[in-house]
């Protein structure tokens, strides 16, 4: 009868992984199809490297140049914000905080990642905006800071959660041989956990660019929506903003269109490079840890 169970159990495993891997296959190739009727017609060099997205002027120009430039840029200043700020919680919740009060907070900040996008950029845009407006002395908050602070708090919870664990283990492993030797507390973090986590705080941090790469909601509230090449200060327009504004307003089956599936192509494939090269680097630090 176990046996049975387990072989129930591995049939209604098995497909729901084949049916989730055909659903996601099924999506990219329609992405893929809605998407070469742009690819056909517009010049590789037109939507690479020209400098300007102007699909309904009379001369169209199809640039995705300035959004691919703004979300990798709001993405890695994102990263950069949130990775100290959460490397530092991670270690304070491993070595400074009881095992019983370190869950609670964990839980907490867990229920951060929760939070709606919207939710986030209302209080960015009502917040945030207005504060970069009135201490730096802006015209408009909305900017490629003003989205890149924001992801920052969205990202936090993903490095944290993701570095904890790997700073338990280290100090499951070292802590007591340090302490044993005078090691002193600060020491063996700096020392002995950080380099033992290096890998995982990078692998962290790549699967938390990938989620920034494909945040809409929020960063479209705060960023101004303006497709040009993005400056710290100025406007800026991601991929998926693009995506979400356009879509509605495009004619079907126009160049419009199809080129907007052009982008979200693009982004499914910038989205994929991060994770391969997140499960890599996974895959080569778990077999030295071994």
């Amino acid at each position: 009868m176990k046996d049975f169970k387990e072989y129930i159990f591995r049939i209604i495993i098995t497909i729901g992984a084949v049916l989730s891997s055909i659903l996601v296959l099924l999506v990219f190739f329609y992405i893929l199809k809605e998407s070469m009727p742009f690819f056909r017609e517009v010049n590789f060099k037109e939507y690479f490297f020209s400098d300007s997205w102007k699909p309904l002027s009379s001369n169209p120009s199809y640039s995705f140049l300035p959004m691919i430039g703004a979300s990798l840029y709001i993405s890695f200043l994102a990263i950069l914000i949130a990775t100290p700020l959460s490397v530092g919680c991670g270690l304070f919740l491993s070595f400074n905080t009881n095992n019983k009060y370190s869950k609670i907070i964990l839980s907490f900040i867990d229920m951060i990642a929760g939070i709606p996008s919207v939710i986030f950029g209302f209080l960015g845009l009502v917040l945030l905006v207005k504060f970069l407006e009135k201490n730096l002395d802006m015209v408009t908050g909305e900017s490629v800071l003003a989205g890149a602070l924001l992801l920052s708090v969205m990202l936090f919870p993903y490095i944290v959660t993701g570095c904890t664990e790997t700073f338990v283990k280290g100090k499951n492993i070292y802590y007591a041989a340090s302490q044993s030797l005078g090691v002193s507390k600060w020491y063996t973090m700096r020392r002995i956990i950080l380099p033992f986590a290096r890998k995982s705080i990078f692998v962290n941090m790549i699967l938390a660019l990938g989620r920034a790469i494909g945040e809409t909601m929020a960063v479209m509230m705060v960023t101004g929506n303006s497709p040009i090449f993005p400056r710290l200060l100025g406007r800026a327009e991601t991929i998926p903003s693009l995506i979400a504004l356009e879509m509605g307003t495009a004619t079907y089956k126009s160049l419009h269109y199809s080129s907007l599936y052009a982008a979200g192509l693009i982004l499914i494939i910038l989205v994929l490079i991060i994770q391969v090269i997140a499960y890599m680097i996974n895959k080569t630090g778990m077999r030295r840890i071994r």
